[in-house]
């Protein structure tokens, strides 16, 4: 397993989460769509952060409407995400991971309408906005 900068147990990480934000980001879980906070946020200055360390992973101008049900991104902050191979239920999907605490964020898929190709696909549970 690899490690993070940030380090912390699965107790502290279920203490301080919460049950649902837990069950996303530590337990690579998904909310159903339409329904997370962000989906329809749309401000176009701040950052978003990962809910689960602060770590800052998305600036709010590569934000877009996908009409999939989830808060979708253009790009990340580089070296904020990880990428790692995801060959569950079936299907061959890119997961998304916090660089910093290796937390769940979604999934990154290559059918974005923007001149970067990208639609990253995140969970509102697994960020929060900051507008600076």
């Amino acid at each position: 397993m690899k490690e993070y900068p940030i380090q912390k147990t699965e107790a502290q990480w279920k203490e301080e989460l919460g049950p649902e934000r837990y069950h996303i980001l530590r337990g690579k879980g998904t909310e159903r769509p339409h329904t997370g906070k962000y989906n329809l946020h749309f401000e176009k200055d701040g950052t978003y952060h990962c809910g689960a360390c602060d770590a800052k992973l998305f600036e709010a101008n590569s934000k877009f409407e996908s009409g999939c049900g989830w808060p979708s991104f253009d790009e990340s902050i580089p070296g904020a995400v990880e990428y790692i191979r995801d060959t569950t239920f079936g299907m061959i999907r890119t997961e998304i991971l916090c660089a910093n605490c290796g937390s769940h964020l979604g999934h990154v898929f290559d059918d974005g309408p923007t001149e970067t190709g990208q639609r990253y696909c995140v969970n509102s549970a697994s960020i929060d906005y900051d507008k600076n």
